[in-house]
């Protein structure tokens, strides 16, 4: 039986792929390294986003799909969603939730975030969310491979682009999770006040107790009034090579 498990996993791949183990769940991952392989923002994320039994998720830009492989195996949700504009990413995507038998509860749909809306539907889901491009043109320099500047830069769609289309597709009271960078955090704030979301919840997240934070954690809900709660720091690294307790109980590592 293991065998015929290993054929399959070997026999889905395309030259350049690699798989990968999630070390959750016995779930595996479909990547190809000259594109874009998923960091460690997508497994916070995973992590920070509340999905209740009974509801669909929304995953926009979700790249090889494992933000919605990784929350079908945290949540109780009935659904998964993924857009992504790459259809090379997104077979990969299609391939590793047919691998994880998962096609039952995770769809992956080919097309542009900006498009969401009009694809779903407004007020379809009543979870969003995203680990969208943090930088914009002007941030460093793109990478020559498109399918990385893609994804670390805002080359098809913008932060606003993200967050008015989840706006858009969240159900009133409906619940949007993104992780960015903090030295975007006030422009953050922006676009969801001025596209009907509240910032509800955010948490830092630093490599080391002692540096810097390097992402942002959010929950922003839709027409929700103003109360922000500010959640206790999340630290990755005791040292070079020791994740922290919180890390190696809550995500795995």
């Amino acid at each position: 039986m293991q065998m015929d498990s290993d054929s399959q996993a070997i026999n889905c791949l395309l030259p350049g792929e690699r798989l990968d183990d999630l070390q959750r769940n016995e779930l595996l991952i479909i990547q190809n390294p000259e594109r874009f392989c998923f960091g460690m923002d997508a497994v916070l994320l995973s992590g920070f986003a509340r999905v209740k039994p009974g509801e669909s998720v929304l995953d926009l830009g979700t790249g090889t799909g494992i933000v919605p492989i990784l929350l079908e195996a945290k949540t109780p949700g009935i659904h998964f969603t993924g857009l992504e504009i790459q259809e090379e990413s997104a077979d990969m995507a299609r391939r590793s939730v047919l691998l994880n038998h998962q096609q039952d509860k995770i769809d992956i749909v080919t097309g542009d975030i900006r498009e969401a809306s009009k694809i779903f539907g407004t007020s379809s889901f009543p979870v969003v969310t995203s680990n969208p491009p943090y930088m914009i043109a002007e941030h460093g320099l793109q990478n020559p491979s498109y399918a990385r500047a893609v994804a670390r830069h805002e080359v098809l769609c913008t932060l606003d682009d993200v967050v008015r289309e989840a706006s858009r597709v969240l159900t009133p009271g409906g619940r949007f999770y993104m992780i960015h960078r903090p030295f975007r955090l006030a422009e953050i704030v922006l676009a969801l006040s001025s596209h009907h979301l509240e910032l509800k919840r955010l948490r830092m997240v630093y490599p080391y107790v002692d540096k810097e934070p390097t992402m942002v954690l959010i929950e922003a809900i839709k027409y929700a009034r103003p109360r922000v709660t500010v959640d206790p720091p999340l630290i990755i690294w005791n040292s070079p090579n020791e994740y922290t307790d919180e890390m190696k109980n809550d995500y795995g590592y």
